[in-house]
């Protein structure tokens, strides 16, 4: 800031003072005075640059114009650095002035957003209370029980000034609980005398049906001890029969086992035999499949050995002819045969970097 308030001199030109320095210099072609000034006072000067005292004399004023040229530039940046923080005062200023102003607003409206929060708190109330009144309907069960004493309850409910502007709502939300509770237990205490009644019958016409079926059972029973008396004569009877059927029955089953076991024996003895004579067989087969594959196998490699082999002899002709080919191309060029064969052996062998043969 010193540096913009003192007005500052050169020997070839004096700069413009603080007032007007940032005038002369926003204005396009402000500095050209000064120009005009430095260039009146070196121009037109004839250096004898043949002596040392006009060499002296020729550096001299170039170093006063570079002086000259200097201070211009240096006040030049220190306006721009003055002038830069203007802004960033104005923004700091404003942002100040800003956060100010916004909490004296929150401070102002302080009472009034007391009001509306209490307000929505006290509406809330009430409408929580409503709400209460309304569950009575949705949650009050289904037995006649619960109707009751969900009624009792929406009876109990005191509507009055304190429920300020929600008092007729409020009004009309219980007469609607009452009535709707009302109806709702009167149809269910209907359907549980029903109920009832019919429970009743029910448990009537159970009791005269296990009755009936007492005097069934006892009836049955008579009558079955009469049928088992003379079942138990006519079972002694069969039984001896019975027993002597299954003596010759048991007489007869063990000679016709005898008879299977000995024909399931010679069966097993057979099979045995064809087995072992399948299995000798089956050795047999698979030693000659054996002895064939390995004769395959060997007149397989054999002639993968002689493929291999052609293959490798034919890549040697083809190599080679290529090979003859580029050192006759070689020595038609110019080489020498010894030179060519070298070459194309250095390429052949990948020591000539870039350079391949393609075959």
């Amino acid at each position: 800031m010193s540096e913009v308030a003192e007005v500052e001199s050169t020997e070839l030109v004096t700069l413009p003072a603080r007032e007007v320095a940032l005038q002369v210099y926003s204005t396009v072609g402000g500095l050209d005075p000064l120009i005009e000034e430095i260039r009146n006072k070196v121009s037109g000067v004839v250096y004898d640059v043949t002596t040392a005292k006009g060499r002296a004399e020729c550096a001299s004023d170039a170093f006063k114009v570079a002086k000259s040229k200097t201070a211009i530039e240096k006040l030049g940046k220190a306006l721009s650095a003055e002038y830069k923080e203007i802004p960033k005062k104005i923004d700091a200023e404003r942002r100040r002035a800003f956060d100010a102003l916004e909490a004296l607003q929150a401070q102002v409206r302080q009472p009034l957003t007391e009001w509306e929060e209490a307000e929505e708190a006290r509406v809330q109330r009430h409408r929580g209370a409503l709400a209460g009144i309304e569950t009575l309907l949705t949650n009050c069960g289904e037995t006649s029980e619960a109707l009751r004493n969900a009624l009792k309850f929406a009876e109990m409910v005191e509507i009055g000034p304190e429920w300020e502007e929600f008092e007729t709502e409020a009004h009309r939300a219980k007469a609607r609980a009452i009535e709707t509770l009302t109806a709702a237990l009167a149809a269910r205490e209907k359907y549980e005398a029903e109920q009832a009644e019919l429970a009743r019958l029910r448990a009537e016409a159970e009791a005269r049906r296990i009755q009936d079926e007492k005097d069934r059972i006892a009836r049955e029973a008579a009558e079955a001890a009469t049928k088992a008396a003379e079942a138990k004569a006519q079972a002694e009877r069969e039984a001896a029969a019975r027993r002597e059927a299954q003596a010759k029955a048991a007489a007869e089953q063990a000679e016709r086992e005898r008879l299977e076991a000995i024909e399931r024996q010679k069966q097993a003895e057979a099979r045995a035999e064809a087995e072992k004579l399948a299995a000798e067989q089956r050795a047999k087969d698979a030693a000659e499949a054996a002895r064939l594959a390995e004769i395959q196998r060997q007149a397989d490699e054999a002639a993968r050995i002689e493929a291999e082999q052609k293959a490798r002899e034919a890549d040697r002709a083809h190599k080679a002819k290529t090979n003859n080919a580029a050192v006759a191309a070689l020595v038609a060029g110019g080489l020498t045969a010894e030179a060519a064969k070298l070459a194309v052996t250095l390429i052949a062998q990948g020591k000539v970097p870039a350079v391949r043969i393609n075959y």
